[in-house]
């Protein structure tokens, strides 16, 4: 599965501004929301937050997946974020987080979803990838990493 047909340049910052989980939600969405298939951002927004308020997308290991399936939406849409100082996220080994995917999913995407879900585990379960993606600067070679992982 290639990632990069949910992602493009326009969804990826290496320099998130926000210090705490909410604001950093806040900016992700805002970032997807710069997506086509993003029809409301602030459903978006009220997505995100109530799936996050059921249990922490922070998996650990300074990752985060904060995710939707949402009517917000016409298309899968991932967002790429990286926090340099690291925030709390209320993460699972209550570490900072640095990278964060923000997924948004049509309601009627299930498999799709989940699929994108899983590709970006097994990526993530990798600590050279982790590396990578702590070390990436420009979109493209983001992209090219999420697409080549075996």
């Amino acid at each position: 599965m290639k990632l990069s047909k949910f992602c493009d340049e326009n969804l990826i910052s290496f320099e998130l501004k926000a210090t705490d989980k909410q604001a950093m939600i806040e900016e992700l969405v805002d970032l997807a929301a710069s997506s086509s298939l993003v029809k409301n951002r602030d459903d978006l927004l009220n997505d995100i937050m109530n799936r996050e308020k059921m249990v922490t997308t922070g998996i650990g290991y300074g990752v985060a997946f904060p995710h939707a399936k949402t009517k917000a939406t016409k298309g899968i849409v991932i967002v790429f974020g990286r926090s340099n100082d690291g925030i709390d996220f209320d993460a699972m080994d209550k570490k900072p987080v640095h990278v964060f995917f923000l997924i948004a999913a049509p309601e009627d995407a299930i498999g799709a979803h989940l699929n994108v879900m899983a590709r970006l585990s097994y990526i993530m379960k990798s600590e050279e990838n982790r590396q990578k993606l702590m070390t990436v600067s420009s979109p493209g070679e983001l992209l090219s990493i999420l697409d080549s992982v075996e």
